[in-house]
């Protein structure tokens, strides 16, 4: 597999509701021009909040499905397609990189809303194929940035490391409805705190995270939407440029942060 010069950069994006798929806002523009401005790479492998599950898996078809992982959304969600392709050699690629873990090649899963919803708006032409790897449930948060640490190299193969969750999600606490609500405090501070390790490259303490005390067990009841973060953060390579190219906290307790490493 020929090295490309250009490391591209590893992507962390709070994906919010499904809706966003159908959406314009301040977030879906913000990921529009992501996809317009970053180098443009041969495939995604991205790493969802939403297949969460028992083991390391990866997508490993030619043509993934859409999935429709939600229910009580307006019919036209469920009619949205993502044709990207697959990229079963990538698949294989990344079992290499994860040996001796036992990663199996998985042909049922597909591209679940976590990757979709966000990628319509960054590559709206399906055109870059994509793979997902799954987070195993069963793993402490430090086993899952050990992996991005592994995952790596592929910045340098042409491949766009994609973590996809929140670093803030409490739907207990989200405002349902039509009406707007500020965001909590809680929320803020701790987003703030991960903000803030994030570019002092400070990451013990955000694999470590509930360590952070009360404010890290409200903005992470569940680990899910928290751990893709971790992948992007084991990816990154020290010194290297973090920006934050999409902020916003949507209903309260849903964070919509972007993290990048690197131009």
């Amino acid at each position: 597999m020929p090295e490309m010069r250009t490391r591209l950069p590893a992507l962390f994006l709070g994906h919010g509701s499904p809706m966003n798929a159908l959406q314009s806002n301040a977030w879906t523009r913000a990921w529009a021009a992501l996809g317009a401005r970053l180098p443009r790479p041969r495939a995604v492998l991205a790493i969802s909040a939403h297949w969460y599950i028992e083991g390391t898996a990866v997508t490993a078809m030619a043509s993934p499905r859409t999935i429709h992982d939600f229910g009580g959304f307006p019919r036209e969600l469920f009619a949205v397609r993502y044709p990207a392709p697959g990229d079963p050699a990538l698949a294989a690629r990344i079992q290499r990189l994860l040996a001796p873990l036992p990663v199996s090649a998985d042909e049922r899963w597909g591209l679940d809303h976590g990757t979709w919803s966000v990628l319509c708006h960054v590559f709206p032409r399906a055109d870059v194929p994509v793979v997902q790897l799954s987070i195993d449930e069963t793993q402490p948060p430090s086993f899952h940035y050990e992996l991005g640490a592994r995952l790596r190299p592929l910045r340098e193969e042409g491949v766009l490391l994609l973590g996809s969750g929140d670093v803030v999600h409490n739907l207990h606490a989200y405002a349902w409805g039509r009406h707007q609500q500020e965001p909590y405090d809680w929320a803020l501070r701790f987003e703030a705190r991960v903000r803030e390790g994030l570019m002092l490259g400070e990451h013990a303490p955000l694999v470590d995270y509930p360590t952070l005390g009360r404010d890290a067990l409200l903005a992470v009841p569940t680990p899910e939407h928290y751990l893709p973060l971790l992948y992007v953060l084991g990816a990154s390579v020290a010194g290297e440029q973090v920006s934050f190219p999409v902020e916003g906290i949507d209903g309260g307790s849903v964070s919509m942060l972007g993290v990048q490493f690197g131009a």
